[in-house]
């Protein structure tokens, strides 16, 4: 029996979410679904068939029979082969063998062992699809990010430490750290993924069997590596050193951190008592089954569950580092879930771009929670210029004036007016230094001017990633 939808496959992620959504679903399958990883080992073993040609291994008629008879392997042809035999590249190699000619066939694999293959095919398929699939839906958050970190530069926010309010920012600002995380996470997805290195060494790496097909098996293995745009290890077992695949997951896990956390404080901005931004709310949607008022930021929930469920799963890779000797198979069933590590980063990426692209601002609502701490934001301010004007203990002055606002009905600021020790050095303060003390919504240091350099500094390093 085969699954005939979405809906019989066991994993979420199949049925649910990257499989809920066509478009990705079609973006990321070429690379990721099992149909991928055969084509992928297929293309593996038609570059090898021409690398064999291009060394005079293997006659030109041969390498093209091979290729041709590769490119259409399918995964049901070769799964039924296996079921026969019980070796999946061996039962590849038999599926392309019995669509060539019969001189042809002796040169399928010749010299290669099944990692060379398999290794490669990985590295060639995660590549493409964080290159294809993964930095473009990436690259459209960060444009988004960062056209908010401009267009909201000047909107002042209540910065927050702990979940309470501590001195002003913009709302500009605060997206503009994402800018920065996300934009890194990008280059350093790009960066690991074109490492991923590729194998043609043979059972132990010592190129044995490669050896006795050519003078120089280190230049026959380039040849083959470089039909798939592959680079080899400077030293392999029968596998590829896993670090390369550790510091790719690793990457992806990160850059689900980030989108978890940027997702959490954006869910977090539209608490009831906050309410400073919505998550977009289609017409016909429905926010719970028993409270029709209800308007849940689940978009933004998701993203951080999805970050949930697939961090723990760098473990896993960091588990597949060791290998017995030169290679044992205890990594042989595990790495076979790598790839959907790969399509949930670039599921997150898509929802909350989409999420990001959605949200309503609420900038009237940002300025009455600045106002809420009735002066006591303006603290840190105080403190300072009192101290810069000579008071020799004004941290712990201004401290104990905030107690005394929070029990009275006075401000801070008019607290410390009546202040006879503090009244001559309130007069020593600029114009613009009263201003701030005046006006704590305009206490924003440098905010609006880091939002923009950030958003420009991002958008020339994201050159090429970021949509046109």
């Amino acid at each position: 029996m085969t699954m005939q939808s979405r809906f019989d496959a066991i994993s979420p992620l199949d049925s649910r979410f990257y499989g809920g959504d066509a478009q990705l679903y079609g973006a990321l399958h070429p690379y990721l679904s099992e149909e991928g990883r055969v084509r992928a080992q297929a293309k593996a073993e038609a570059a090898l068939a021409r690398a064999l040609a291009d060394e005079g291994i293997a006659p030109q008629s041969a390498a093209d029979a091979i290729a041709a008879a590769a490119g259409r392997v399918g995964a049901a042809a070769v799964y039924a082969e296996e079921a026969r035999i019980g070796h999946d590249i061996r039962a590849l190699v038999n599926v392309i063998r019995a669509e060539i000619p019969p001189d042809a066939r002796r040169f399928v694999h010749l010299g290669a062992t099944s990692m060379d293959v398999v290794d490669t095919a990985n590295a060639w398929r995660y590549r493409e699809a964080v290159e294809k699939v993964v930095i473009p839906r990436l690259g459209l958050l960060a444009s988004r990010l960062i056209a908010l970190a401009e267009g909201e530069a000047e909107t002042t926010q209540a910065g927050r430490t702990h979940g309470q309010h501590a001195v002003p920012i913009t709302f500009g600002f605060a997206v503009a750290e994402y800018v920065s995380r996300v934009g890194g996470r990008i280059l350093f997805l790009q960066e690991r993924a074109r490492a991923l290195p590729g194998k043609l060494s043979g059972a132990v790496g010592a190129y044995n069997a490669p050896a006795l097909l050519a003078k120089d098996p280190r230049a026959l293995e380039r040849r083959y590596l470089a039909y798939l745009g592959l680079a080899p290890a400077s030293h392999s077992t029968q596998i590829v050193e896993p670090e390369a695949w550790s510091d790719l997951a690793h990457a992806c896990v990160t850059a689900l951190g980030v989108m978890a956390n940027l997702a959490d404080d954006m869910r977090h901005l539209q608490r009831t008592e906050i309410a400073e931004i919505s998550e977009g709310f289609a017409a016909q949607q429905v926010g719970s089954s028993t409270m029709p008022q209800k308007r849940n930021p689940v978009s933004f929930e998701n993203v951080k569950s999805m970050w949930k469920a697939f961090m723990p799963r760098v473990i896993t890779t960091y588990l597949d580092q060791i290998s017995e000797h030169q290679r044992d198979l205890t990594n042989s069933a595990s790495q076979r879930f790598s790839g959907e590590l790969i399509a949930a980063t670039a599921y997150a990426a898509t929802r909350l771009g989409s999420s990001i692209d959605g949200i309503r601002i609420d900038r009237e609502r940002m300025k009455a929670n600045v106002a809420l701490s009735k002066g006591g934001i303006i603290a840190e301010a105080l403190y300072i210029l009192l101290a810069k004007y000579g008071h020799p203990d004004a941290h712990e002055t201004v401290r104990r004036l905030t107690l005394e606002a929070e029990r009275g009905g006075r401000s801070v600021l008019e607290l410390a007016a009546l202040d006879p020790e503090l009244k001559p050095l309130l007069a020593k303060l600029t114009p613009a230094e009263r201003k701030v003390l005046d006006q704590p919504d305009e206490y924003r240091g440098l905010a609006p001017e880091v939002a923009r350099d950030v958003a420009k500094t991002w958008r020339g390093k994201l050159a090429g990633v970021l949509p046109e």
